[in-house]
């Protein structure tokens, strides 16, 4: 059973996510930005057994999957890795809804029907 967010303790809960997504997104970064190089090791390495590039960036995907692991245990969904958004299930006048938060906003201060995403957010 999913665990259900008032604004009030979604925006609590940030104190814990919020760092873990700075981590995360600074991670997302470093891959992406080592990406081209990444791929000719990747290559190289599977015919001669890998390299150490190509090791520590597994190790920055085993990284990645803990962060993720630790933010949906607290009952968050991850909506989108590149921008950082997720949402908190809530109930908003007798129905299921999300709560939205995004990567470098302030506060949750959207909400959204769960079928509508992004381009559905209301302020609360």
């Amino acid at each position: 059973m999913p665990q259900y967010f008032t604004p009030e303790q979604a925006n609590a809960a940030l104190a814990l996510i919020r760092p873990l997504m700075v981590r995360l997104m600074r991670i997302r970064d470093e891959i992406l930005g080592s990406q081209p190089e990444v791929w000719s090791v990747i290559q190289k390495g599977a015919g001669n057994g890998g390299s150490k590039l190509a090791g520590e960036m597994a190790f920055r995907f085993k990284e990645v999957d803990d962060l993720v692991h630790r933010i949906q245990a607290m009952g968050v969904l991850i909506k989108d890795l590149n921008t950082g958004l997720v949402d908190f299930p809530a109930w908003r006048e007798g129905r299921e809804v999300y709560l939205c938060w995004r990567y470098g906003e302030e506060s949750v201060l959207y909400w959204h029907e769960i079928d509508a995403g992004f381009a559905g957010r209301q302020p609360l």
